[in-house]
């Protein structure tokens, strides 16, 4: 007969607030339960306040993991994408979130950890590593990766260059990445704002991409860059 022994958990000695920026984190059922019950809040909020639509959910892979790409208008596009997934997969739901703006205090890193799951990103100094993170994630069957591409909210409500992280995250690999284009974010919570309006919000998913016959090169993450910024606005003319 083997002897039991106790394993404790690997934070078990982390504080509350490196315990939430860590990643991946332990799984705790309170957490879950709280995530759970904040998503359905969220969904009827959506719903009301905002009238949101969501188009083309059939595109979402039921399986594998994948990545959702959208125009970033405001902090209400996170609540969007997660609006769009089942409600089996938020806990498997990563937004990739800016470390140095929703990781800075305990009360955004609570928010970002605890309610919207959110994977933290440095934009800054280490992205590579973040990306390197984001690659181990969706080796995991069923994990789904949200990313804003542009990097930070529009200020004019026009969209941005796609940065290379994306390029370079699903180059050569055969990982969906699903466009997705939301009307009415800017106009309901412009960068600046306290508090969102009540603006009717339009979220339009498309066709997954894959990349697989790519080169890793500096031209092929180009391309792909190019590809999905073309996606993501030929949504947002179906969306006008």
């Amino acid at each position: 007969m083997e002897e039991w022994e106790y394993h404790p958990p690997p934070d078990i000695d982390a504080t509350m607030v490196e315990h939430l920026r860590d990643f991946p984190r332990q799984p705790y059922m309170l957490v879950y339960a709280i995530r759970s019950a904040a998503a359905m809040l969220l969904r009827g909020w959506m719903r009301l306040y905002h009238r949101l639509e969501i188009a083309g959910r059939e595109n979402l892979p039921e399986h594998g993991s994948f990545i959702l790409v959208c125009n970033h208008t405001s902090h209400l596009d996170t609540l969007c994408m997660i609006a769009s997934v089942p409600l089996k997969k938020i806990h498997r739901t990563f937004p990739a979130a800016a470390a140095d703006y929703f990781f800075s205090s305990l009360p955004r890193t609570a928010v970002s950890a605890i309610l919207i799951n959110a994977l933290p990103f440095d934009r800054k100094v280490k992205g590579a590593q973040s990306l390197s993170i984001c690659a181990e994630l969706l080796k995991n069957e069923g994990n789904v990766l949200i990313i804003f591409p542009e990097g930070t909210r529009t200020t004019n409500g026009e969209m941005g260059r796609f940065r290379s992280g994306i390029g370079r995250l699903v180059v050569g690999t055969d990982l969906a990445v699903i466009p997705c284009h939301l009307q009415g974010g800017f106009e309901a919570w412009p960068k600046g704002k306290l508090l969102p309006r009540p603006r009717k919000l339009r979220l339009r998913i498309g066709q997954a991409r894959r990349y697989a016959n790519l080169d890793k090169s500096a031209a092929a993450v180009n391309e792909i860059c190019q590809d999905l910024r073309d996606r993501v606005a030929e949504l947002g003319r179906l969306n006008a």
